[in-house]
C-alpha cells in the first residue's frame, strides 16, 4: 500500500527520490522519508503527514549523495508518526518497505534477546535489524539480505542500503509490486511506473522471490539462493505528461475528462467497423475452451467489483453462461467450486491488489482458467493469469477511480461480445449493432462531460447534506453503488447505493425532505418500474436528482434536478451514467474543501490483505 523509490547513479539522489515519491503519494500519505548514502555515511530525513512536510525538513536540513531511497507511507503496523515513518535504520543498514511482515513479533522478540532495541512500532524495522545481525557474522551485504529475507513471512518490496558497502543498493520482492527502471549509467526502483517515467521508459518487472543488486553502474538479478536470473526489459508507452495534471485542478478531474480518450484507446485494434468479431489477442483462450465453459466467476475489490457486477449482466445476457461475482477478499475463504470448465475473470486497475491476486491463485490452484482485466502491463495479476485484457486508461493517480472504471466496463463489454461470438449466442447482426454502438461511445462520453457546468451548480444545492441515497435497477444498480462510493470516498458524506426495487424493504424509512436521492433511470426495460420508485421518493419529500437519457417529460415535477444523457445501447449505458455521478462527487468534494486526490485513510492500490 505504501510507495518506495530508490536511485543509484551519478546524479544527486534526493531530488529524484522526492519526485518519485510525489508521483507515488497516492499509495499513502501518512508520513514520508528519504535516506542517502554519501561518503560512507547514511543520512535520514523523515516527517509525519504529506510529502510537503518532508520537503520542508529537507529544505532546512538537506542531504546529499548519488544513492538514495525513499518512502511514502500508508500506516498498517503503528500509528502515523515521525518515529514510524520509513526509512528505518539499524547498525549501518537502512530499509524502506511496502508490505506486511506477518511474523514480525516472534522475530522482534528474538532480536531483543540478541541485544537489539527498537525505536518504532512498525514491522519494517525488524528487517533492518535482521540484516544487521546477519551482517555481523557474514560481513557481506548481499548475503546478509538473503539470510534476513529467508526468515521473514508475509509480503515485501524493499530497497536497502548499507554504510559498510557504499555504492551498492539492493531491492527485493515478495507479494508487493516492484519495478526497476534502466537509464544511462543509472538505475531506479519503485512501487509503480509513474515514479520513473520522467527519467526512463525502459522497465523490468521484478517477480516474487527475486533480488536485484545494483553495483558499479551494473545491475543483476538473482533468486533468494543467489542463482542468477536473466531478465528482459520492456518499453512502457505512457508519456510522462500522462501522469501530470495538465492544467486541471486535480488529477481526478483530469482523469474524468480523459475518459473519451481512454475508452477509444481500449477499443482500438479490437473491433473493426466492417466486421462482426472482437479481437482479444492476449486472452490466450482457444474457441473450444470458451465454448466448453460452464461457469464464470468475476472477482474484484471496490470500484472494480462494481464493474464486475455490470459484467455479470453483460455476460449472462450475451453469452448465456452463469456468472458469480465475488468480492475478492471473500472468494478464497469460501472454498469456491472451480474446475477446468470454470473461467475466473479478475479485475484490478493496478494488477497488484493483494486480495484479487490471492483469488487468482485459489482459482488457478483448483484447475480453472484465469483471465485478468487490468491497466498495468506486466503487473503481478497480468503475469500470473493465463490471459489478459488490458485497459488502456494510462496512469490513474487520483485515489478515487474514474477512467479505470469506465475502461473496465468497456473491456467487459468486449469480452462478452468475444465470448458470445465463440459460443454462437451473438449473431452477426447483433454483433455488428453492438460494435457500432461501441464505436460511438467516446463521442457520447464527451457529450456527457458537457454536463460538468450544470453539475457544479447543482453541487452547491446539495453539498451540505449529511446523507445521500443512490437508486438504480438492473445494470444501473452497480452504478448506484459506484456513485455512492465515489461520494463517500472524496467528500466524506455518508451515502448508500441500493437496488431501486429494494427501497421499500428498509431504505424508504430514511427518506425525508432533507435527503437527496440520486435515481439512475435510463429508458430501458425497467424504466417504468424505476419511475414508480422515484415517485415513492417524491411523495415522501425526498430531493430527487434524476439521471436519464432521451425525453425527460415524465420527470417534470417529480425531480428537483434532471440530468439528461445521450442515448446509447442499454449494454453501454452504465458507462454514460457513471460520468455525471463522478462529476457530482467531485464538485461536492471541492466545495467542501476535502483532499480530492488523496482522501483520508485511503490508498490507490491495496497491496496488503
Amino acid at each position: 500500500m505504501c510507495g518506495i523509490v530508490g536511485y543509484i547513479g551519478q546524479q544527486e539522489a534526493t531530488p529524484i527520490v522526492l519526485d518519485g515519491l510525489r508521483r507515488l503519494e497516492y499509495r499513502g500519505y501518512d508520513s514520508a522519508g528519504v535516506a542517502t548514502l554519501n561518503d560512507g555515511r547514511i543520512e535520514i530525513r523523515r516527517a509525519q503527514g504529506k510529502l510537503i512536510n518532508l520537503q520542508k525538513v529537507l529544505d532546512e536540513r538537506p542531504v546529499q549523495g548519488s544513492c538514495g531511497i525513499g518512502h511514502t507511507r500508508w500506516a498498517t503496523h503503528g500509528r502515523p508518526s515521525e518515529n514510524n515513518a520509513h526509512p528505518h535504520y539499524a547498525g549501518g543498514i537502512v530499509v524502506v518497505h511496502n508490505g506486511i511482515i506477518e511474523n514480525y513479533l516472534p522475530l522482534k522478540e528474538k532480536l531483543k534477546q540478541q541485544g537489539h532495541s527498537f525505536s518504532s512500532e512498525t514491522d519494517t524495522e525488524i528487517i533492518a535489524h535482521l540484516i544487521e545481525e546477519h551482517y555481523k557474522e557474514l560481513r557481506d551485504f548481499e548475503a546478509a539480505v538473503r539470510q534476513a529475507l529467508e526468515e521473514v513471512r508475509g509480503a515485501y518490496a524493499v530497497a536497502i542500503l548499507c554504510e559498510q558497502e557504499p555504492g551498492k543498493m539492493i531491492a527485493a520482492k515478495l507479494g508487493s509490486p516492484l519495478v526497476v527502471g534502466k537509464g544511462e549509467g543509472e538505475f531506479f526502483v519503485a512501487s509503480d511506473i509513474p515514479a520513473m517515467l520522467s527519467h526512463t521508459r525502459e522497465m523490468i518487472f521484478v517477480e516474487d522471490g527475486e533480488i536485484v543488486i545494483f553495483d558499479d553502474s551494473q545491475m543483476r538479478f538473482t533468486d533468494l539462493a543467489g542463482k542468477a536470473i536473466e531478465k528482459q526489459s520492456k518499453v512502457i508507452d505512457w508519456s510522462p505528461l500522462m501522469a501530470e495534471k495538465g492544467g486541471y485542478r486535480h488529477f481526478m478531474l483530469k482523469e474524468i475528462y480523459e475518459q473519451p480518450r481512454a475508452i477509444a484507446d481500449t477499443i482500438a485494434g479490437r473491433v473493426m467497423e466492417d466486421q462482426e468479431e472482437v479481437f482479444l489477442k492476449d486472452m490466450n483462450l482457444p474457441v473450444e475452451e470458451l465454448q466448453g465453459l460452464e461457469k464464470i466467476f468475476i472477482i474484484a475489490c471496490g470500484t472494480s467489483w462494481h464493474a464486475a457486477l455490470v459484467g455479470k449482466f453483460l455476460i449472462e445476457k450475451l453469452c448465456r453462461v452463469p456468472v458469480e461475482v465475488d468480492i475478492a477478499s471473500e472468494f478464497r475463504y469460501r472454498d469456491p467450486i472451480v474446475n477446468e470448465k470454470t473461467l475466473t475473470l479478475l479485475i484490478s486497475q493496478s494488477g497488484e491488489t493483494a486480495d484479487t491476486l490471492a483469488g487468482l491463485r485459489e482459482a488457478k490452484g483448483k484447475g480453472g482458467k484465469v483471465v485478468a482485466i487490468c491497466n498495468v502491463v506486466d503487473s503481478s495479476i497480468a503475469r500470473e493469469s493465463h490471459g489478459v485484457i488490458y485497459t488502456h486508461a494510462g496512469p490513474e493517480i487520483g485515489v478515487a477511480s474514474t477512467k479505470a472504471f469506465t475502461t473496465q466496463l468497456v473491456a467487459l463489454y468486449l469480452f462478452a461480445l468475444h465470448l458470445g461470438r465463440a459460443r454462437q449466442t451473438v449473431s452477426d447482426q447483433t454483433s455488428r449493432k453492438l460494435i457500432d454502438a461501441l464505436l460511438t461511445l467516446p463521442r457520447k462520453v464527451e457529450e456527457a462531460l458537457e454536463l460538468d457546468g450544470p453539475i457544479e451548480r447543482i453541487a452547491r444545492q446539495y453539498m451540505h447534506a449529511s446523507d445521500f441515497l443512490y437508486l438504480g435497477r438492473g445494470n444501473q444498480y452497480p452504478i448506484a453503488l459506484e456513485g455512492a462510493l465515489k461520494l463517500k470516498e472524496i467528500s466524506y458524506i455518508h451515502a448508500e447505493g441500493y437496488p431501486a426495487g429494494e427501497m421499500k424493504h428498509g431504505p424508504i424509512a430514511l427518506i425525508d425532505e432533507e435527503l437527496p436521492v440520486v435515481v439512475v433511470v435510463p429508458h430501458n426495460a425497467t424504466y417504468e418500474k424505476v419511475i414508480s420508485n422515484l415517485e415513492e421518493v417524491h411523495a415522501r419529500g425526498g430531493r430527487v436528482i434524476a439521471v436519464t437519457d432521451g425525453s425527460a417529460d415524465e420527470l417534470k415535477g417529480k425531480a428537483e434536478v434532471v440530468l439528461t444523457l445521450p442515448e446509447i445501447a442499454d449494454e453501454l449505458m452504465p458507462v454514460l451514467t457513471s460520468v455525471p455521478l463522478q462529476l457530482l462527487s467531485y464538485h461536492i468534494a471541492v466545495l467542501k474543501g476535502t483532499d480530492v486526490d488523496q482522501p483520508r485513510n485511503l490508498a490507490k492500490s491495496v497491496t496488503v490483505e
